[in-house]
């Protein structure tokens, strides 16, 4: 298809017709889609609704089967990530393309010009880190950052190229709001200079806030577009998924039972100079709580969850307890044998093997006494296929998780529907302690509702609940204590009743006496978030 000279001269870039097929299945359909000069459009959709694939096509990580791609007036082939950055695209993925072993400023000057001084590079990156509200150490090693810590890291490295199109993929899902208000200052000045963006977000009020011009795909077509300045959350998701997304509910009234998870004067040394220590944690979670654990990127989350995991146990056994037994030293498998659950933050390669299928990825993820279902014979035990793909299948089933074969590979799923699926996996042990580090993480509105509520259900059933988020829109929504941990401290747990966003804000900032944090009672979610 062909452009009019007039559609040419308006947009920066077009695609008429946007296609990719992989063998049989169709990830894009005939895409059309506009982005005018300095905008702000919102590109929306489902896990699994086509968005990653269409701006792979678009920054040049993958070829189309059919249709025409335009920048700037002339039809043009995009054929790697470095001609895409040639012609002026930038893009920011909402899985880190890093290496671990290299620094921030090296991992940077990879896709910089080769002849820029890696110092000049340095010092470029640590600038505008901090102009923009994303503080950075550019000599930091990445397998010592956070999750939080790298977004910056690609965030920034898009920003220095700057492009004239900057793709974000779900870019504010590890900011806290402040980082997300500084962020979108920043796009509102590129809005500003004539640059435009194509903003992927599930969080839709933000979208409301920031978008110009709203497209939406469903199953690989585009469905509808919309000035998102017009419409509601509701009204978006609508638009998204077809139908109405379910509201995650939950019992006013929780009756508590015994302590499950009890955690007493915990220290533990940085493994590392960029890790961060934990100092003196102390909690205690009961059958039907859910404890959510507020704070900023890179104070001690993952070192945290590792403690409780037993990924990396502690010197001191009892220190931990896990329903009355001390498991400080106690590895991951011990402390799942005792009833307890964990998700970590990193889907791809931690909580799941991106190359094995899902089978395998649940087979892996048993402790010995659990596979027995899954495995028959004695030393030389044989997997029972029938049983562990009938366990797969029902896991897929209750947590909608959307797949193009029976048995994939774990990395061929969509970032939220192998997230459904690891949580899933973890709800299907029926567990009596579960701890989540990020749970939704970059999920659309409709996995994130099944997510929560979940979470939500589990702990009415009687088991303990522990959510490590940065977003405070969720822990609102499931929790019913709030804790904040901020330097490698914890705070005092407060009711969720008795906090607003300015009350967590301090705490996040290391204010965590009462007597210093402002009283705000909200009486419901619409007013935590009215402040």
């Amino acid at each position: 298809m062909t452009f009019s000279e007039s559609e040419q001269a308006a947009s920066l870039l077009s695609v008429r017709g946007l296609t990719k097929l992989f063998g049989d299945f169709a990830a894009c359909t005939g895409i059309d889609l506009d982005i005018a000069p300095g905008e702000i459009h919102a590109l929306l959709g489902e896990n699994g609704a086509g968005k990653s694939t269409l701006v792979k096509m678009l920054f040049g990580v993958l070829q189309p089967s059919g249709g025409q791609i335009v920048w700037q007036g002339n039809p043009v082939t995009i054929g790697s990530p470095g001609e895409a950055r040639q012609l002026g695209i930038g893009m920011v993925f909402q899985h880190f393309s890093l290496f671990e072993a290299l620094t921030v400023a090296e991992n940077i000057a990879l896709s910089l010009d080769p002849k820029t001084p890696l110092a000049k590079i340095a010092e470029e990156a640590a600038s505008l880190s901090k102009a923009y509200g994303l503080p950075l150490d550019p000599y930091a090693h990445v397998a010592d950052l956070s999750v939080g810590e790298r977004q910056r890291i690609e965030i920034v490295r898009a920003l220095l190229q700057n492009p004239k199109l900057i793709i974000l993929d779900e870019p504010t899902s590890v900011l806290t709001p402040q980082e997300a208000d500084r962020l979108f200052e920043t796009l509102f000045k590129l809005k500003s200079e004539g640059r435009s963006v194509l903003y992927i977000s599930h969080r839709l009020e933000e979208v409301r806030r920031i978008c110009d011009r709203a497209t939406v795909l469903r199953h690989g077509k585009v469905t509808g577009a919309c000035d998102p300045r017009q419409e509601t959350p509701a009204s978006l998701a609508r638009m998204m998924v077809g139908t109405e997304v379910a509201a995650v509910h939950r019992d006013e009234a929780v009756a508590l039972g015994d302590i499950q998870l009890d955690v007493t004067d915990l220290t533990v040394k940085a493994r590392s100079p960029f890790a961060v220590s934990l100092k003196n944690i102390s909690m205690r979670v009961r059958a039907g709580e859910i404890l959510a654990i507020a704070g900023i990127a890179g104070n001690g989350q993952s070192e945290l969850f590792d403690a409780l995991s037993g990924e990396y146990p502690v010197a001191d056994d009892d220190r931990i307890k896990v329903r009355g037994k001390s498991v400080g030293r106690t590895g991951i498998n011990g402390r799942r044998l005792l009833g307890a659950s964990f998700v970590p933050e990193e889907r791809h390669g931690h909580a799941a093997v991106p190359g094995m299928s899902l089978t395998d990825n649940l087979l892996l993820a048993r402790s010995q006494p659990d596979r027995k279902a899954f495995l028959s014979g004695g030393l030389a035990s044989i997997v029972r296929s029938g049983a562990i793909r009938s366990a797969t299948k029902r896991i897929c089933q209750q947590m909608d998780v959307r797949k193009s074969g029976e048995d994939p590979l774990a990395g061929s799923l969509s970032g939220g529907n192998l997230q459904k699926f690891v949580v899933g996996r973890e709800l299907d042990r029926q567990p009596s302690i579960m701890i989540v580090n990020q749970p939704t993480w970059g999920v659309d509105a409709g996995a994130a509702s099944r997510i929560r509520q979940a979470l939500i259900d589990l702990a009415k059933s009687g088991s303990a609940v522990v959510v490590i988020s940065q977003d405070l829109d969720e822990i609102f929504e499931v929790a019913t204590n709030i804790a904040v941990i901020s330097e490698g401290k914890l705070s005092e747990p407060h009711p969720v009743g008795s906090l607003s966003l300015e009350r967590i804000g301090l705490m996040m900032g290391g204010i965590h006496e009462s007597h210093s944090i402002p009283d705000a009672m909200p009486s419901s979610p619409e007013a935590t978030h009215a402040h």
